[in-house]
């Protein structure tokens, strides 16, 4: 048995429930053209990953696609709205923005689902990088 921590990843968290037709079940049905999905629970939602790149983020049943300076502009134009929360001291505003609607919709999907696939990939490759800086880094034992 592999040991997701002992390889320097996190274990999977759990995945979505089974059964009905749940908006995460709707999520990774509409995003399956960009390649097989997944779903891991996090903070009371889900993020969606594909290759893990997480791409995308359900909180209160609606869709949150990731964005980056190369498409947050085309979502802004859509009136696709960022995800904030209630931080501690002040609102925080994520680098996701709502999804267009219907989901099932994939003419309309497509193109904010493939600049958010593109954003997650280039994020997740500087978060894999910084990984290998941080430790070359790292004193010898």
């Amino acid at each position: 048995m592999h040991d997701a921590r002992a390889q320097g990843r996190r274990p999977p968290a759990p995945g979505p429930p089974v059964g009905a037709d749940t908006i995460v079940e709707r999520v990774l049905d509409a995003l399956s053209p960009l390649g097989p999905t997944a779903a891991r629970a996090m903070f009371g939602g889900f993020g969606v990953y594909i290759d893990d790149a997480m791409l995308g983020l359900i909180a209160d049943d609606v869709l949150y696609l990731k964005v980056d300076d190369g498409c947050r502009e085309m979502f802004e134009a859509a009136g696709l709205a960022p995800f904030v929360y209630d931080g501690k001291d002040r609102p925080v505003t994520l680098s996701f923005h709502r999804a267009p609607e219907p989901l099932e919709d994939w003419d309309t999907l497509e193109p904010f689902a493939r600049a958010a696939h593109g954003a997650a990939r280039v994020a997740a490759a500087a978060r894999a990088r910084r990984r290998t800086e941080a430790a070359g880094s790292r004193p010898a034992r």
